[in-house]
């Protein structure tokens, strides 16, 4: 059982039978005598990744999730779909197209993950920070164009497209932040 003095960004809660990750947290004052301090939560359904809502009052009691975090690697795609392993146990466990394709971008082969698993089944799949990737495909290095600061497009080797500095080549491994997908630096 966790309480709202519990909740803190990055905690996994159960509310309505599935696990929930809380994604950020308000506590507000009451202004009125012998009112609640309120705790307002912002969560996303680890199922269904629905990003929700939900105020408590201070006190309130919460289930913990039977939620678990392994240590996971990316096998491959299979189709549409992406298969990940549990390096603990060495279990694989496939994730579906609609979760899978916003981090299929940033997953190369081998690359190791945070796996979530709720009641034995995979629900969540947490990125490192960042990836390193080859730069496949750009627009040749521009010298002395200009004094403020430029991009230009690049496709990386998983098919990912984003800006990058106007002094990088193709073949070129660079560093890319997986939470908005930006450039940071060479790798």
């Amino acid at each position: 059982m966790f309480t709202t003095s519990d909740f803190k960004k990055g905690l996994v809660i159960q509310l309505d039978g599935a696990p929930c990750l809380i994604v950020d947290v308000t506590v507000s004052s009451p202004t009125a005598r012998g009112a609640n301090t309120m705790v307002k939560t912002k969560y996303r359904n680890l199922i269904t990744a629905q990003v929700l809502e939900k105020t408590f009052r201070s006190g309130d009691k919460v289930d913990e999730a039977d939620f678990e975090r392994h240590k996971g690697q990316y096998l491959y795609a299979d189709g549409s779909r992406g298969v990940f392993m549990d390096l603990e146990n060495f279990e694989q466990f496939e994730m579906e197209e609609e979760a899978f394709e916003p981090l299929a971008p940033y997953l190369l082969e081998g690359t190791e993950v945070v796996l979530g698993l709720f009641e034995g089944r995979m629900v969540n799949v947490e990125l490192p920070m960042t990836v390193e990737l080859t730069v496949t495909e750009t627009a040749p290095v521009m010298k002395n164009a200009t004094a403020t600061a430029q991009t230009k497009e690049a496709i990386l080797e998983t098919g990912l497209k984003l800006q990058v500095p106007p002094y990088l080549e193709s073949g070129e491994r660079i560093k890319v932040d997986t939470r908005d997908g930006r450039f940071i630096s060479r790798a």
